[in-house]
């Protein structure tokens, strides 16, 4: 084999062997570096990505909370508003009532005077 290197033939093959070998390494130790940055810089997108969509998600949690809260709020407004409207009525029930019930035409068959208009407060 030593003796097929001195040839002129062989020490061609050699020098293109080293040659291709040499070419090998250099692709393989780029290829790895461009590799590394590629993972580096795609591994800086994902954190940024996913710190992005947590802020999204505790931003949209507190609007939806906000809302929540006006609604309720509003909620709240319209059934105290509801309940004062109940107790007002109730309370107008029982003036009207008791006006019927002092009435002196209240037995009669027709309705007398102070009858309508008790009957014409209630619409």
């Amino acid at each position: 084999m030593i003796a097929f290197l001195s040839t002129g033939i062989g020490r061609w093959l050699a020098g293109a062997l080293v040659a291709v070998l040499a070419f090998i390494g250099v692709y393989v130790v780029a290829d790895h570096r461009g590799y590394q940055r590629a993972a580096t810089a795609y591994t800086a997108e994902i954190a940024q990505m996913k710190a992005d969509a947590a802020t999204a998600r505790a931003n949209e949690i507190e609007r939806q909370n906000t809302a929540n809260n006006a609604a309720k709020a509003a909620e709240a407004a319209r059934i105290a508003q509801m309940q004062a409207d109940a107790d007002a009525l109730q309370h107008q029930i029982e003036e009207l009532q008791r006006e019927a019930h002092q009435d002196p035409d209240a037995g009669k068959p027709a309705l007398g005077a102070s009858s309508v208009q008790r009957i014409n407060k209630i619409r």
